[in-house]
């Protein structure tokens, strides 16, 4: 049997070949600790420097922060949050997120809220954007942090954050934003934003490795303690091998952002061609286009997937997807419980073909008709 076709760019993109041709001398003979000082070491630190400059010059053209690389997206946004929480002060410690945030952001402000902070989760529309009205409304005087993703893994829609962060900068709150599955797929107003989190994994990438952005003037406390080895502020030991990874894919992803955005916009040309039988959940148009997620009445999605064993498609969140609980994302779109379980995933991009998304959107319709 071939390798199924996968159709899951949300949970993780496939390793750019480049990314693992960039990784693999600091794998093998260049396997020495960044932070040890003696020549092989200082070689070591010196391509962790080198990946952070290619990040951050995907990130920003403006030298307005520094960032720390992490073990993942969801360390660096328990980091912001848990970090910029501890700093807040006794008349804004108000905390205010979106219902659809990812499990990272939404735990840990339910974290901070047994802990003293006043927590508003606010609901989003049935097309799952924020109202603006409402932000208005809600992120008062006393709110000293507000989180807000770019775009959401689930249904791939794209908040105004921009807007939001201009409201919360006018209460005298700080922003954090969750860039994740927006970073070098769509625009990221960085400006506007006092922190920011992205992930290797989901620009082809290596798993393992993430960022927090932190802009010039902001100090956080510390989640690790230790050697602190990045800037003083974050213990651990480096991978080189992981940070070089990390610098080329985002390299890459920059280089061929305009060839990439095509291919994915033609492929969801086909996608929504094909699957015109499907009802879009969220937004058709504030939406990343590698993302369709798509609900048929009388489907049930988690049977449908193990049926298309040729494609590896999904019902949802990666992180979600063991616990048994119904999508949080889904459920904040007003969707009911059957809607919801009759929904599914799919994420495409660089390295998927107009013949394999036919093909695949060919044997999950075949399934979805035999179901019915």
């Amino acid at each position: 049997m071939s390798n199924p076709i996968y159709l899951d760019y949300q949970a993780t993109t496939p390793l750019a070949p480049e990314a693992a041709a960039a990784m693999r001398p600091w794998l093998e003979e260049k396997f020495a600790n960044p932070h040890s000082s003696h020549k092989l070491g200082r070689e070591a630190a010196a391509a962790v420097e080198v990946a952070r400059e290619q990040v951050l010059s995907a990130l920003t053209t403006q030298p307005n922060g520094a960032l720390y690389f992490t073990s993942g997206a969801t360390e660096a946004a328990n980091w912001a949050l848990k970090g910029a929480a501890a700093r807040l002060t006794d008349n804004r410690r108000r905390i205010v997120t979106l219902a659809t945030e990812h499990a990272c952001v939404l735990d840990t402000v339910e974290w901070l809220a047994g802990r003293g902070h006043e927590v508003d989760i606010l609901p989003v529309a049935g097309d799952g954007l924020v109202d603006l009205t409402l932000v208005e409304d809600r992120i008062t005087e006393g709110t000293g942090l507000v989180a807000a993703m770019l775009v959401n893994n689930e249904i791939g829609v794209i908040q105004p954050v921009a807007a939001i962060a201009a409201v919360a900068h006018a209460r005298g709150a700080l922003f954090f934003c969750d860039a994740v599955q927006g970073f070098g797929r769509v625009e990221l107003p960085l400006a506007a934003c006092d922190m920011a989190a992205i992930s290797a994994h989901k620009v082809h990438g290596p798993k393992g490795i993430g960022a927090l952005w932190i802009r010039d003037g902001l100090a956080i406390d510390p989640l690790l303690h230790g050697g602190g080895q990045e800037g003083g502020v974050r213990s651990g030991t480096l991978s080189p091998a992981l940070c070089a990874g990390f610098g080329e894919a985002v390299r890459l992803a920059a280089a061929r952002r305009e060839a990439d955005r095509v291919h994915v916009e033609e492929l969801r040309a086909v996608g929504r061609r094909l699957m015109a039988d499907w009802t879009l959940n969220g937004s058709a148009d504030a939406r990343y286009p590698g993302n369709l997620n798509l609900r048929r009445d009388g489907i049930d999605a988690a049977r449908l997937i193990s049926e298309v064993r040729r494609v590896a498609f999904s019902a949802g969140s990666a992180c979600a997807s063991g616990s048994g609980r119904p999508s949080h994302v889904l459920a904040a779109l007003g969707l009911t419980g059957s809607e919801a379980r009759s929904s599914i995933r799919l994420g495409f991009g660089r390295y998927t073909s107009e013949a394999d998304l036919r093909a695949a959107l060919g044997l999950i319709n075949e399934a979805a008709d035999a179901q019915s």
